[in-house]
């Protein structure tokens, strides 16, 4: 309880200026990030990032109850561009066959809400704010037929989900005596560095009410932040000597064995 005395006295001080969906009539949100920037050094296996927050009134005041809205937070990582082959298997080999491309799949991608989303919210209103993994907008590059885009869209979620980069929690969102929301989300130790986005969603009756944003940096530090800034200032260098490397690891490692 002492906490939620703490977190309901925050965000009342907080700026209450209304979210840039909120309505004069509708909710407020004050979102907050248990840490809004996560180094990543050697030995980086991955952080809990815990994202909470306030849900307020129009007058600004918190009033404690059952709360009549559900929450949805999606935490969203840098886009990029990915091409993908579909391997096939002929006279007993895997060869590439099939290959489309997107233009802007998110490199990292979680969703957790209060309730299953299809009881959240219609498919429509899914896509529209991309709430769900099988509700990212990808964006096809080229002509692709729409069959095609969908069984390629599914390879790549199925593929990230088994990494741990996209993921989809449902019931994984609590709300404190109608106020206060927390959700836990998982970053894995492959996560590109960048500017990643949690955006927090009231909604009632399928209808999203406000929304908030709020923002995390992965960045690297030291020696790791200068072996990334060389592998992209001086891409062939950086990739000659990773060569380089290997074959001399590779001589080493023979001549061990042949010396044992």
């Amino acid at each position: 309880m002492r906490l939620v005395r703490l977190l309901m006295a925050c965000a009342l001080m907080a700026g209450l200026a209304p979210a840039a969906h909120a309505q004069p009539r509708d909710p407020i949100l004050v979102p907050e990030i248990s840490q809004h920037e996560v180094i990543v050094r050697q030995g980086f296996t991955g952080a809990d990032l815990l994202l909470y927050g306030a849900i307020l009134q129009p007058d600004g005041r918190a009033r404690p109850g059952t709360s009549p809205y559900d929450i949805v937070v999606v935490l969203k990582g840098p886009s990029e561009a990915i091409n993908l082959r579909e391997k096939r298997r002929i006279w007993g080999m895997w060869i590439n066959a099939d290959s489309a491309q997107f233009r802007s799949a998110p490199s990292y991608y979680a969703v957790a809400s209060s309730r299953p989303l299809s009881d959240i919210v219609d498919p429509r209103t899914a896509a529209i704010y991309e709430l769900g993994v099988n509700y990212l907008q990808l964006s096809p590059i080229g002509a692709i037929r729409p069959e095609e885009v969908s069984r390629f869209a599914e390879g790549l979620v199925a593929k990230r989900e088994a990494s741990g980069l996209y993921s989809q929690q449902e019931d994984a969102v609590s709300i404190s005596e109608g106020v206060l929301y927390q959700a836990r989300i998982a970053l894995p130790s492959s996560v590109l560095t960048g500017t990643y986005t949690a955006e927090t969603f009231a909604i009632a009756n399928g209808r999203v009410l406000a929304s908030a944003t709020s923002e995390v940096t992965v960045s690297k530090k030291g020696f790791e932040r200068a072996v990334e800034v060389a592998s992209r200032q001086w891409s062939l260098a950086y990739g000659l000597m990773a060569v380089a490397l290997s074959v001399f690891m590779g001589w080493a490692a023979g001549r061990l064995f042949a010396l044992g």
